[in-house]
Order: C-alpha cells, then sequence, then structure tokens
C-alpha cells in the first residue's frame, strides 16, 4: 500500500476508500498532494481487484481547492513554467476518468475551486446537507473554467445553469445541487456512508468486467460525435462480454435463483 503524506488509503473487499487528509488547511491541495493524487489514479488502471473508489475529505470540508499559500510560491513564472504546473494538476482529472474503477465522491463541507473539480470528475456524488460548492476561481481574478468544470458542469446542469454558477462564482448547496441533478443525493452527512454502501453493494454484484467496460463506454459516450460511434463501442464492449466467463456465470446465477460468484 503506498506511503502517502497527504492521503489516507484505506482498502475493503474490492473498495478503496481514498481520503484527502490535510484536515488542518480544509483539505486544500498543496503540490505533494497533487502528486500523490496523480500517482494513485494513474496506477489504478492496473489494479483489476479494486473495483470502486471512494473519495472524501478529512475533518470539516471535503476539498478546499488549491492552497493559495503553497501554489504562490511555484506560479507566475512565465507562461512555460506556469503551464507545466496547471497540466499536472488537471492531469488528475484526467486520469480519474480515464481510471476503470467507479468513482464515489462523498462531499461535505467546502468543495470549492479544485475541490469541486475533483467532485465533478466522481461517478456518483453524495453531498451531506454542509455542502457548499462553488467554481472559486472566478472571485480571484482567474476564469471560472479549471480542471474540466467547462466539460463536466454543463453536462451534469445544462449550459444555463453551468453558466451561472461559472461566471459568479456563488455557492450551491446540497438540495439545490440535487434538484438540478449536479448530485445523485443530498442527505445528512451522518448518512452519507450509509447512501453510498448501497452504491457500492449494488455495484459489486454486478460482474467486474462488465462494471468496468460500462464506465468506459459512458465516458466515450460523452465524447462521442453521433448515435453510430457511440453504438459501434457499446456492441464492441457487448461482444467482449459476450465471450467471458462472468456471461457465464451469470446465467447460470440467474437459473439457480443465487447471487452470482464472480472471479
Amino acid at each position: 500500500m503506498p506511503d502517502f503524506e497527504t492521503l489516507e488509503l484505506y482498502r475493503d473487499d474490492g473498495v478503496d476508500w481514498l481520503t484527502f487528509n490535510r484536515p488542518e488547511r480544509l483539505n486544500a491541495f498543496n503540490s505533494v498532494m497533487v502528486d500523490e493524487l496523480l500517482e494513485y489514479f494513474e496506477r489504478m488502471r492496473g489494479r483489476p481487484e479494486t473495483r470502486i473508489i471512494v473519495i472524501r475529505g478529512a475533518g470539516r470540508a471535503f476539498c478546499a481547492g488549491a492552497d493559495v499559500k503553497d501554489f504562490m510560491a511555484t506560479i507566475a513564472k512565465g507562461a512555460a513554467a506556469d503551464f507545466q504546473v496547471q497540466r499536472k494538476v488537471s492531469n488528475i482529472i484526467i486520469a480519474m476518468r480515464r481510471c476503470p474503477q467507479p468513482i464515489i465522491a462523498l462531499v461535505h463541507g467546502a468543495a470549492t475551486g479544485g475541490g469541486f473539480s475533483l467532485s465533478l470528475a466522481a461517478d456518483i456524488r453524495i453531498a451531506g446537507l454542509s455542502a457548499r460548492m462553488n467554481c472559486a476561481f472566478i472571485k480571484i481574478g482567474l476564469t471560472g473554467a479549471d480542471m474540466g468544470t467547462s466539460f463536466h458542469l454543463p453536462r451534469l446542469v445544462g449550459a444555463a445553469n453551468a453558466a451561472a454558477l461559472m461566471y459568479t462564482g456563488r455557492f450551491i448547496g446540497a438540495v439545490k445541487a440535487e434538484r438540478m441533478g449536479l448530485v445523485n443525493d443530498a442527505v445528512p452527512d451522518e448518512e452519507m456512508l450509509d447512501v453510498a454502501q448501497t452504491y457500492i453493494q449494488e455495484m459489486l454484484a454486478t460482474a467486474p468486467l462488465g462494471l468496468r467496460l460500462t464506465k468506459d463506454v459512458l465516458n466515450a459516450a460523452m465524447d462521442a460525435p453521433s448515435l453510430t460511434a457511440t453504438i459501434a463501442l457499446e456492441d464492441r464492449n457487448q461482444v467482449m462480454t459476450i465471450n467471458s466467463p462472468e456471461l457465464a456465470e451469470g446465467l447460470a446465477a440467474l437459473n439457480e435463483r443465487r447471487p452470482p460468484k464472480w472471479a
């Protein structure tokens, strides 16, 4: 198990529980945390034994974005140097999308700026009633589009709602976020784990290959230029699962009226 400085990782029965662990800074990410997040998500492509990832924050917040004090020491060094810093941070979002495991985000307290972007890159978002989310970048002289927000946000809530959030940096709470389709569930903070477990158990009951390929095709469909292109990928993935031993086990379990036993 990796020895992280800013993250806490707990592995249990196919589920990785990844906790942002800088509670004294509301889990704002510094350069070390950026490196560790990138390392973790890039390694996930080689870990089929991990089926689901849950991300969450220690203490009072999910993640308050970039640690400004830390990043001010590394930016404004010229376009070329700043681009390298910016791209490394953005690569976390790309690695999250490329990793084959579904990602559940448990969002409580502040999820601002880059923390908001990390939650958007998850596949399922469960928000505690304490959650406060916003595109904080626009409020400090940057654009409101960073770390994939202009890609994920309009796909989740529509262009008009995305514009209102990105142009103003206004906060949105859990209840309104659920109403807009930004989060799957808005519940009291103490119920987030129970709600997450329902998703986890239902996903663990599916075939491992089928679950991974479903995330693969869902992400590809978001970029697809046409229905024809999407169906081509769906057909490829279905043929792959048809020829896997998981289908035989799934059909046997159905006929025998028992839960399937996945390898």
